[in-house]
């Protein structure tokens, strides 16, 4: 049996309940799907927390994964706006290199 790993939509939602009540408008969107993809988790952690300093930034950078569907979710996003790989990369706080290594693979 495979490890469903965290419920995020509950861990999120305790945390706004708890400490950030008045963010619970800005998230419902998120919270409402029934997965929630990286990008999703990403995006409420920083409505939630804001933007965090350089070197927590760099420690969590190191330790985030990204499924197949999120990587194509990243690329559609660069296709959609039009972004070159660094306008990618720094939007989403990554290596150029990485999402130039995930079009080669995953672009349809």
């Amino acid at each position: 049996m495979k490890n469903p790993g965290p419920n995020y939509k509950l861990i999120f939602s305790d945390i706004i309940d708890l400490k950030h009540p008045d963010k619970r408008v800005a998230c419902k969107n998120l919270l409402e799907k029934d997965d929630l993809s990286a990008l999703d988790i990403i995006k409420l952690n920083t409505i939630i927390f804001g933007n965090s300093g350089k070197d927590a930034e760099i420690f969590n950078q190191k330790h985030r994964t990204y499924s197949q569907t999120d990587i194509k979710q990243i690329i559609e996003y660069q296709k959609k706006n039009k972004l070159s790989n660094i306008q990618v990369a720094r939007d989403f706080k990554m290596s150029r290199n990485t999402i130039s290594k995930w079009k080669k693979n995953y672009a349809e």
